[in-house]
């Protein structure tokens, strides 16, 4: 299955081609996060993660592998190191297949999303003690079940069927959805964040 879904990762690039990023134009603190594409059992799918509880940032929130750049580090290089970091997977910039928008948070950062195809299995995943308190994969399949279920405004998440994922996260993930996998023109940029997401 996973040969089949290979050709997943043409339609990814292609759309995202013809995508017209947005990049922001506030003056926050710079931040990337990895949109990874991997195999589960021959099902393409997207790792994600909450955070642990006693992080000084973001505890116990929903994310996904990422992190402010190094001095001098690109938004690509970023995304990358913190997927090795966060989750163990090394990939090299053969294997980023675009970006998404910029998305500013409440919590004061501005994240750019990079798309990763990674060509191996979710078992080689080793997550980080310190980062992940616990792992979820979730297949495209349901992301894409989630993401046409889902009601922008204030409402807005993505539920899964035992996980709810608020903004930044699952408005990144909906932009992924509809615009890397089914070429629709999407801006997430004013989609609700929680309150307990701006910490």
């Amino acid at each position: 299955m996973w040969l089949v879904a290979a050709g997943l990762r043409d339609t990814i690039e292609a759309n995202l081609r013809a995508f017209a990023r947005v990049p922001s134009t506030k003056s926050l603190a710079p931040a990337a996060v990895a949109i990874v594409v991997m195999d589960d059992h021959g099902q393409p799918c997207v790792p994600i993660f909450q955070r642990p509880s006693d992080m000084s940032r973001h505890a116990g929130q929903m994310a996904l592998p990422g992190g402010r750049p190094h001095e001098g580090e690109s938004s690509e290089a970023c995304a990358m190191r913190e997927l090795q970091e966060e989750l163990g997977i090394k990939v090299s910039s053969r294997d980023i297949v675009g970006s998404l928008d910029d998305f500013d948070t409440r919590s004061g950062f501005t994240i750019t999303p990079v798309v990763i195809w990674a060509n191996v299995e979710t078992a080689a995943l080793q997550p980080s003690r310190f980062e992940v308190a616990e792992l979820h994969i979730i297949p495209i399949l349901d992301l894409r079940a989630a993401v046409s279920a889902a009601m922008p405004g204030e409402a807005f998440s993505l539920k899964f069927e035992r996980l709810e994922v608020f903004a930044p996260t699952a408005a990144i993930l909906y932009q992924f959805s509809e615009v890397a996998l089914d070429g629709r023109q999407v801006r997430v940029t004013d989609f609700y964040q929680p309150p307990f997401t701006h910490r």
